[in-house]
């Protein structure tokens, strides 16, 4: 296993180039995503008086404007690769193409150092495509892979041409993110705390963050109104597990919010542990602004309930949605992910839980199974499914259920997402 947060914190008086690389998949949607790590890392590195710049592959090529300050990422199609090749969708790359990285790159002083962030581990074809133009754009240059990619599959990452990779979890630097290096910013991101208490079968939470941690008000607030000085119009709260303790962490938050940024438009991207949702916690989401609401149910089936995913019971569920919406909120407002693909659950399973949801009065959102590596739930793919294990392509939510697992058919799963996206 690899650390370089002893390394990247000696560094003084370099030139540092951090990139946010391009997804290479099936659907990309910005989701009020940015690369906070990286930008964190970034930051500390400023305060040691380094010279830091960025180039978001995603934000950069991104111009069509889309509701709440998301934008649509340029794309073009491009060759499946050969785990894909019998599926009957087209494939993207989502970013700047070869030549724009490459005029981004020598528009900018020639960097002593390049750090490389990743996300999601299927998506490592655009890390690699990224490495491997910068090896030709700057030659010599150093490159440090990191971020969530590196941590989960540290062996495959070897693979990427990296010259140091990243591959224990980095606890965030004390430092300010550096979002000014963005053109422009349509919406921030808050991360009010890392890890999470609960240890659901499918997360790699705990792996990534092995402690929940609640960060500080006033250090919260300063990144906040950093974000919305540069022309942030939303705030998305990438928390796992925001409501935690909320009268002693969030309410404090959304006090400050409401004095200082009443017009702020707010979305929890990240499911909400819907047992924390009283009559209290849904007025004070309703008041300080919060537009978007999405739930964590996952299910009311058995798989659900054997998986670990206990976050909530169906009559916490209930009474958290009855709650949303007498607070104010309008049902589409209130969205619920509903989890298909889980090892041994069908699609009548899936169908109950959408109709429960429906129900209620709220609207389904259907979240496909990703196997993630580390979790005990990706142990026990791997047992009938040992290929996952070596080809992290594999692990990708649109691919796994319907043609590795065969959990649910593709037919079920299309006809899965008409039933939660019709009116209900």
């Amino acid at each position: 296993m690899s650390d370089l947060s002893g390394y990247l914190g000696s560094l003084k008086g370099c030139r540092i180039l951090g990139i946010n690389p391009p997804v290479r998949d099936f659907a990309f949607f910005d989701l009020w995503a940015k690369p906070m790590g990286l930008l964190y890392i970034l930051g500390a590195l400023r305060e040691q008086q380094n010279h830091v710049n960025l180039i978001d592959c995603i934000s950069d090529s991104s111009s069509a404007d889309r509701r709440y300050g998301r934008k649509a990422p340029k794309r073009f199609e491009i060759p499946k690769p050969e785990a894909y090749r019998g599926i009957p969708r087209r494939y993207w790359h989502f970013g700047l193409t070869r030549e724009e990285l490459a005029s981004r790159v020598h528009s900018l002083p020639r960097p002593d150092l390049v750090l490389v962030t990743s996300s999601m581990t299927y998506w490592y074809k655009g890390v690699f495509w990224c490495i491997e133009q910068l090896r030709k754009i700057l030659p010599g240059v150093p490159v440090v892979l990191g971020g969530v990619y590196p941590v989960l599959c540290p062996d495959h990452a070897l693979l990427s041409g990296a010259d140091e990779i990243q591959t224990v979890p980095m606890p965030l630097p004390v430092s300010m993110p550096a979002m000014d290096l963005y053109r422009r910013l349509s919406y921030g991101v808050a991360i009010t705390s890392t890890g999470c208490p609960r240890r659901c079968s499918y997360c790699a939470s705990s792996l990534l963050w092995p402690s929940f941690i609640q960060r500080n008000l006033r250090d919260l607030m300063a990144e906040i109104d950093l974000q919305i000085d540069l022309g942030a119009a939303d705030l998305a709260f990438y928390d796992d597990a925001l409501l935690i303790g909320k009268e002693d962490h969030f309410y404090p938050i959304c006090e400050e919010l409401a004095a200082r940024h009443p017009e702020l438009r707010l979305h929890t991207p990240n499911g909400l542990h819907v047992r924390e949702i009283d009559h209290t916690c849904a007025s004070t989401l309703y008041r300080t602004g919060f537009r978007t609401i999405r739930l964590s149910l996952e299910g009311i089936d058995p798989a659900n309930r054997q998986s670990g995913a206990r976050k909530t019971s169906p009559g916490d569920y209930s009474a958290a949605v009855a709650n949303l919406l007498e607070a104010g909120f309008r049902p589409d407002q209130v969205e619920t992910y509903v989890l298909a693909g889980l090892p041994g659950q069908r699609a009548y399973d899936v169908a109950s839980s959408i109709g429960f949801v429906r129900s209620m009065g709220a609207r389904a959102k259907l979240a496909q199974f990703s196997p993630i590596p580390g979790t005990p739930l990706f142990n026990e793919v791997v047992r009938t499914h040992p290929e996952v294990q070596e080809e992290p392509l594999l692990q990708n939510n649109t691919f796994y259920s319907p043609y590795v697992s065969g959990e649910i058919t593709p037919e079920e799963l299309q006809s899965l997402k008409d039933l939660a996206s019709t009116p209900g």
